[in-house]
């Protein structure tokens, strides 16, 4: 059932931006670079509307179901412990774990957040893979976002909105002896994975049994076989 109501109080019927995010926000970027891990973070979004944008999303977002709510893993089919959906420009395709999902139209709020995203980043995106854990018995499994429709060129853009969790980066070779790295975001956080970590590097997000709230997280990406 969709809200109804206060929420577009909020957007400026000129240009639709949130009026709580000013436009000269200065933003602080943190940067981790070792073992070929290249990743950037900052916060982009202040709380207020970060609450917003999720709550937009709560109401705009279809998620995924059926055979497309699982992923390959050694020939076995296994749910996906969070929901998932897709969402880019017509005719866009993303293929992961075996799975090739087809992305449907942009959402308003979608729109709005990727416009600020490109901002930040110089960068052009036309997919976005968005999932949702429920609390912190969600959780995404190691793994490399490395599949080849994928354009190099362009870093992975990935928002935090909601609760917070550990991303957790874990070096591909065990015996290397290098330590993992682990990122709390936030709500409101842009990260950014440039080509050389996923060649190297797993990440994933953990279960955290005392997380007991919802978290949104969007990964922005380019997609170039089409």
């Amino acid at each position: 059932m969709k809200r109804q109501g206060t929420l577009a109080n909020f957007f400026q019927p000129s240009n639709k931006r949130p009026r709580y995010e000013k436009e000269n926000k200065t933003i602080v970027w943190k940067s981790i670079s070792r073992n070929n891990l290249d990743v950037r973070f900052a916060s982009i979004f202040n709380p207020v509307c970060s609450r917003l944008y999720f709550v937009k999303l709560e109401d705009e977002l279809e998620y995924l179901a059926g055979r497309l709510a699982r992923v390959k893993v050694f020939d076995k089919y296994h749910n996906i412990p969070r929901k998932h959906a897709a969402y880019g420009d017509d005719g866009v395709k993303y293929t992961y774990s075996g799975v090739t999902v087809s992305a449907k139209p942009w959402t308003d709020t979608l729109l709005l957040i990727k416009s600020e995203v490109e901002r930040l980043t110089a960068s052009s995106y036309n997919f976005v893979l968005v999932n949702r854990y429920a609390d912190g018995n969600d959780r995404m499994g190691f793994h490399k976002d490395d599949e080849k429709e994928l354009d190099l060129s362009v870093p992975i853009a990935s928002l935090s909105l909601g609760a917070p969790r550990d991303f957790v980066f874990k070096y591909q070779d065990p015996k290397a002896g290098i330590r993992n790295e682990t990122i709390v975001l936030e709500t409101g956080t842009l990260l950014l994975m440039e080509k050389e970590t996923n060649n190297y590097w797993y990440h994933g997000i953990p279960k955290r049994k005392k997380c007991t709230e919802p978290r949104l997280n969007l990964t922005f990406r380019r997609i170039v076989n089409q």
